[in-house]
């Protein structure tokens, strides 16, 4: 039976601290009373929620919606249709455009346009509420392109609602807009915690970019932690990361021949003959 954790009332209702996730409160005011003997708790246990969230493997990539293989790590080798929402791989769009001189969109067969018309239909998908149009907008405000004026302020804000929305990258994104003082005052804790929200959401580059500061910083567990995962997801960098960890003896033989076979597996699942074709051929990007 749940009871309230001041008061031990029971009964439906009751609402789970938003911090640790492990006490109910029957009402605000029993939680205001709870709080001085629950705070030094509280702190430990969402700290330690957020380092179990940090640090668990994320989901499997995102597919191309056509060949339905992990999209690659690196934005040249993928695009994002306007006309449909979809982002697909470099692969998928070079085999359809090399025999298609009328360059038809490979997914919903829709015309290819100048940058004006792709403008308008990106538009439409934010005004669509779709995540990845926002977070290109986004890009697009940020550098004053395709004749959008130039707007750091407007462009954090579609950040941080495509971000909100579901798209990682868009909160790494906005973290270096607090970085560089972009669009938003400096803060280095809204860096990190937007940085640390885009790796939890499965966001590649964020999850590198804190291993590199918790190995500059002298957390090297953290760090292993962070390149061990990012190695196992297929990206190159990590596993680069790893081969040099273990040149300094920080890391098992054993846990780094098994990080490399998994490192292997999945960037075998990401490659094929198209995206390999495309690779030397980006013309049609």
């Amino acid at each position: 039976m749940l009871t309230c954790a001041a008061c031990g009332k029971d009964g439906n209702g009751l609402k789970t601290c938003a911090g640790c996730k492990s006490v109910k409160y029957c009402s605000a005011d029993c939680q205001k009373e709870h709080r001085p003997r629950h705070k030094k708790e509280c702190k430990q246990r969402a700290a330690a929620l957020h380092q179990e969230s940090l640090f668990k493997q994320p989901s499997p990539r995102e597919e191309c919606p056509i060949c339905c293989l992990p999209l690659p790590f690196k934005n040249k080798e993928a695009k994002f249709q306007a006309c449909c929402g979809k982002l697909l791989c470099a692969g998928c769009i070079c085999a359809v455009h090399a025999t298609d001189e009328r360059s038809l969109c490979p997914f919903c067969r829709a015309p290819e346009t100048g940058p004006s018309g792709f403008l308008k239909r990106l538009l439409k998908r934010v005004e669509a509420d779709d995540p990845i149009a926002m977070f290109n907008l986004g890009n697009t405000t940020l550098h004053g392109m395709m004749s959008v004026p130039k707007d750091a302020k407007k462009a954090a804000g579609l950040f941080l609602r495509s971000g909100d929305l579901g798209y990682a990258p868009a909160y790494l994104n906005l973290a270096n807009c607090y970085k560089t003082g972009k669009g938003v005052e400096k803060d280095i804790k809204k860096e990190i915690h937007y940085t640390e929200l885009a790796c939890i959401g499965g966001d590649i580059l964020a999850r590198i970019k804190l291993g590199e500061d918790a190995w500059n910083i002298g957390k090297k567990q953290d760090a292993i932690k962070h390149f061990m995962i990012g190695a196992r997801m297929g990206h190159d960098n990590s596993l680069s990361a790893l081969k040099v960890i273990i040149s300094h003896g920080d890391l098992p033989k054993s846990d780094f021949e098994m990080v490399l076979r998994a490192h292997k597996e999945a960037s075998d699942e990401m490659k094929s003959e198209q995206r390999t074709a495309a690779a030397s051929n980006t013309i049609y990007l």
